[in-house]
C-alpha cells in the first residue's frame, strides 16, 4: 500500500475515534447561576440544549458530585468555582474540572447535610434549558419558629451568580442598598410618628374614635404576611431603565417589616427576605404556617403599553377578572412558578385541595375591606390606575382562611413610575401608606380575641 493510502486509511480511522467524542460535546453551557438563602441554595446551568447529567451524594466529607455529559469545560463552567461566597449557608466551594472527554464533574462540597432535588427545565421567556440542583437542609427552614425567634433568616445575597450580558441572568440592581431591617431609630420613628399622624387627621372626631380604639384594643400579636413578589430566577418585570421588580418589592416589604415590627401588637414576617425564589404555593403555606392574619402581596407589574400607570388593589375574583389588564396581570403573575423554576414532582396535592373555597364568603369580605382601607391610603402616594378594587385569579391570593390582597404600587414598564419605585423616599412612603391601610384595616375590624397565636404577656 502506497504511502498516500496509508495516509487515508489513518485519516478515516482518525474520523472514526474522533467523531463519537466530538458529537458528544454538543452541548453549550451558556450561563451559571447561584442564589444562595436561609431556606436553601440553588444552582442553575443554562445551556443551549437540554443538559444531560448524572449526580450521587458522597458521605464523609459531605459532597454532592454532578456529572454533566455531552459538554465541555468552558470559560463559563470555569467561573463557578468564583459564585460561591463564605456566607452560603449550604455550599464551602465547589470544584469544576473535565472529568474525561465530553463530560465535566462538579463536586460540590458541602457545610452540611443536604436533601437535594434536582431537575430540567424546558426553555421559557429569556432562559433557555435549564439543569436546577436545590440544595435543601435535610431540616427545613419553620417560618413559625423564625417568627417566634425574631430571627427572620438573611439570605446571602453576595454571590450572586449572575451574568451581566445576558438580560435573562437578573443580578441586583443599584437601588434599595439600605438594610431597612437594620434602619436607623431615628427614621423608623420617624416614620411611625408620620403614619400615626396621618392615620389621626383621617378621623373627624379623634376624641371619639381614642375612646372607640381603646373599647376594641387588641389584647394580641397580630401577624402580617407580607409577600414580596418574584425573586430569584423569576425577576419579574423589568423597566426601561433595567430596574426589576423583585428587587423593589423586597425593598418595600423590608421597609413595611420594619414599621410593623415597631407596632406594640404587630409582628411582621417575609416569605421571602433576600433574592431567591419561592414557589406561589409556598408562599401561602408560609402564611398560614405562622397563622398569619392578612397576607399582602407586593408588586411592580408591566403592562404591554407603557402609558399604563397607576397604584392598584386586587383580591381574588369569584367570577372572572374586573379588566381586561386584571386578567394579562393575574396570567403573567401565575406563571411564576414557569420561570422561576419548580420540580413538577414535589407539588403539594394538600395544598391544592386547601385552596380556596368559594363558599368561604367570610375571608373574601374581609379581604374586600382590607383592600378598600389599602386603597384609600396608597391613593394619597401615587395616582390610581383605577379608582376602585380590582378582582382577577392571582394564585398566591387563594388562602382559605386569611385575609388576602395583593397589591401594585406602580407600573415598572411606565418609565415615570419607575423612576419612583426606584427611589428610596418613594418606598417609605408607599411602605407608610400600606401600614395605614391595614392600621385602618383592624380599628374597624378587630381581631377576635381568642387567638390562635401567642397572647400578650
Amino acid at each position: 500500500m502506497s504511502r498516500r493510502s496509508l495516509l487515508k486509511a489513518g485519516g478515516a480511522l482518525m474520523t472514526l475515534l474522533v467523531s463519537p467524542v466530538s458529537h458528544a460535546a454538543d452541548t453549550r453551557v451558556l450561563a451559571v447561576r447561584v442564589w444562595p438563602a436561609q431556606e436553601y441554595t440553588r444552582i442553575t446551568l443554562e445551556g443551549g440544549d437540554s443538559l444531560r447529567y448524572s449526580a450521587q451524594i458522597v458521605k464523609n466529607p459531605e459532597r454532592l458530585v454532578v456529572d454533566l455529559e455531552g459538554v465541555e469545560f468552558d470559560s463559563v463552567l470555569q467561573s463557578l468555582p468564583s459564585k460561591i461566597t463564605d456566607a452560603d449557608p449550604y455550599i464551602k466551594l465547589i470544584r469544576a474540572g473535565r472529568n474525561r472527554p465530553g463530560v465535566v464533574r462538579l463536586v460540590v462540597e458541602l457545610k452540611s447535610e443536604i436533601k437535594p432535588q434536582i431537575f430540567t427545565l424546558a426553555p421559557i421567556g429569556n432562559y433557555g434549558h435549564r439543569l436546577v440542583l436545590d440544595l435543601y437542609p435535610t431540616q427545613p427552614v419553620d417560618p413559625l419558629l423564625a417568627l417566634i425567634e425574631k430571627s427572620s433568616p438573611e439570605g446571602a445575597a453576595a454571590g450572586n451568580g449572575a451574568t451581566p450580558e445576558r438580560k435573562a441572568d437578573i443580578g441586583k440592581t443599584e437601588i434599595a442598598k439600605t438594610d431597612v431591617t437594620k434602619m436607623e431609630p431615628a427614621r423608623t420613628e420617624q416614620l411611625k410618628s408620620e403614619v400615626n399622624k396621618q392615620l389621626a387627621e383621617l378621623t373627624q372626631d379623634k376624641s371619639e374614635k381614642r375612646d372607640s380604639l381603646q373599647k376594641t384594643r387588641v389584647t394580641r400579636l397580630i401577624t402580617i404576611a407580607l409577600d414580596p413578589g418574584h425573586g430569584g430566577e423569576d425577576p419579574g418585570a423589568v423597566g426601561q431603565a433595567g430596574t426589576y421588580e423583585k428587587t423593589v418589592t423586597l425593598s418595600i416589604a423590608r421597609r413595611l417589616k420594619a414599621l410593623i415590627d415597631n407596632e406594640p401588637n404587630m409582628r411582621a414576617m417575609l416569605t421571602r427576605d433576600a433574592d431567591f425564589f419561592v414557589p406561589l404555593g409556598q408562599r401561602v403555606q408560609k402564611a398560614r404556617r405562622v397563622q398569619a392574619d392578612l397576607f399582602v402581596s407586593i408588586h411592580a407589574d408591566a403592562f404591554v403599553k407603557p402609558e399604563a400607570r397607576g397604584s392598584s388593589v386586587f383580591i381574588l375574583s369569584e367570577r372572572g377578572a374586573s379588566s381586561t389588564a386584571a386578567k394579562w396581570l393575574a396570567q403573567k403573575e401565575n406563571a411564576a412558578d414557569l420561570i422561576g423554576g419548580i420540580n413538577v414532582g414535589t407539588r403539594d396535592s394538600h395544598l391544592a385541595r386547601t385552596l380556596l373555597d368559594l363558599s368561604q364568603t367570610a375571608t373574601l369580605n374581609d379581604s374586600t375591606k382590607l383592600a378598600k382601607a389599602m386603597l384609600n391610603e396608597i391613593g394619597g402616594i401615587n395616582t390610581l390606575h383605577r379608582g376602585a378594587i380590582e378582582e382577577a385569579s392571582f394564585a398566591v391570593l387563594k388562602a382559605p382562611d386569611i385575609p388576602s390582597i395583593l397589591v401594585e404600587t406602580a407600573f415598572i414598564s411606565n418609565p415615570e413610575e419607575e423612576k419612583k419605585l426606584a427611589d428610596e423616599n418613594y418606598q417609605d412612603k408607599m411602605a407608610a401608606a400600606m401600614l395605614r391601610g391595614i392600621k385602618r384595616y383592624f380599628a374597624k375590624n378587630p381581631p377576635l380575641a381568642k387567638s390562635k397565636l401567642a397572647m400578650l404577656e
